[in-house]
């Protein structure tokens, strides 16, 4: 399940604050519930990254959309879904479907740090801060919307991203940033 939700965070993170007032409630009920489920999820595997794989995964990312795409919402995928993403993954530089979420939950990491206007990792903390301002300074939620917004912004602060060890990931995400958030984001339409 880790791996369908953490792309949703990453697009949560890289299309900014217009798409964060317009689809709040349930990309944040998504952020909910990873936080509710994170005891039992094992902690990330830290890579370093390389351009390889951050091409494999530019080149995969349609092809993996369509297949996920198509499960029901929390459902996990059956061993023919996994062997097409497994064979995605493959023909895409990935030794498996593992390999593939590895590297995009790497690549999310260093995303969730990013200020989408500056393009510059600032931090997931401060990200999610400036996030918040947005919304408590946003005039157009209802009353409910925002405190659910908040609620949920405040918890994503506290689950706290890990320190990133691979401090080279941060200037290869930086670097491929636009096609990263161009194509992550596409998960969320």
């Amino acid at each position: 399940m880790r791996a369908f939700i953490r792309p949703a965070l990453v697009a949560l993170i890289v299309t900014g604050a217009a798409s964060l007032v317009m689809s709040v409630q349930p990309v944040l009920a998504q952020a909910k519930d990873q936080a509710a489920q994170a005891p039992a999820q094992p902690e990330l595997k830290q890579i370093a990254l390389t351009d390889k794989q951050i091409d494999g995964v530019l080149a995969s990312q349609k092809e993996m959309d369509a297949i996920t795409e198509k499960l029901p919402e929390n459902a996990q995928p059956d061993a023919k879904v996994m062997g097409q993403l497994d064979g995605v993954a493959k023909k895409h530089g990935f030794a498996s479907y593992d390999e593939y979420n590895t590297v995009v939950d790497n690549i999310g990491l260093v995303m969730n740090g990013i200020d989408p206007a500056t393009k510059k990792y600032v931090g997931s903390e401060a990200v999610i801060k400036a996030q918040i301002a947005q919304v408590e300074a946003d005039k157009k939620m209802t009353a409910p919307e925002k405190k659910q917004a908040l609620d949920n912004l405040n918890m994503a602060l506290k689950a706290k991203d890990p320190d990133i060890q691979n401090k080279g990931n941060i200037d290869l995400v930086v670097k491929n940033y636009d096609k990263l958030a161009a194509a992550l984001s596409e998960d969320m339409n």
